[in-house]
């Protein structure tokens, strides 16, 4: 498992992120952020129910949409299981991704993903806990993009880690993936 997790620890560009250490457990986890609906979510809010994380940003101009339409999709073939998860991508770009343009961002897919973001210390534990790599990225001027791993984390309801699926892997094997960690 921890050979599938360093392959999935992609950043959407330059290369692989070597990142083979598992997430914490959910139990273990220490973040809290502010949901797309300005409430405070804490890692130990999810524990109880599968969980489906995503790291992106909403600048991010071809991973993050794609795997958030993957997302939808999946939680469509799931049917009425789907409601049995915490869904959430996370901002590593909090200076941009605030709870209001999050709320317009997670808009466009199916509206069980929350978006989440924080202070950058905040998203920095909550990377820690997840094991995820980030980093701004400078281009032309003041701008900039976000390089980051870009695996679909999986934990079973009692919080522990169940799977990844890595952006580049064959999507037909994401449904089963989620299923097991339902079960």
């Amino acid at each position: 498992m921890a050979f599938m997790l360093g392959l999935g620890a992609y950043r959407t560009s330059n290369g692989p992120v070597l990142n083979a250490a598992l997430p914490l457990s959910m139990s273990e986890m220490s973040w809290q952020l502010t949901d797309h609906r300005k409430r405070a979510v804490r890692s130990a809010d999810w524990i109880g129910r599968s969980t489906m994380v995503f790291f992106g940003f909403t600048w991010c101009p071809d991973v993050c949409p794609t795997t958030l339409s993957d997302i939808s999709g999946w939680l469509e073939e799931l049917g009425p299981d789907a409601d049995r998860l915490n869904i959430a991508l996370i901002s590593v770009d909090p200076d941009r991704d605030t709870p209001d343009v999050l709320a317009e961002y997670v808009a466009n897919f199916d509206p069980r993903i929350a978006g989440l973001t924080g202070t950058p210390s905040q998203i920095a534990q909550a990377a820690e806990d997840f094991r995820v790599s980030y980093r701004k990225v400078p281009r032309d001027g003041d701008d900039y993009t976000m390089d980051h791993t870009a695996g679909v984390f999986l934990f079973y309801p009692d919080g522990r880690f169940a799977s990844i699926i890595d952006f580049h892997e064959d999507r037909r094997f994401a449904v089963p993936k989620i299923r097991r960690a339902l079960s």
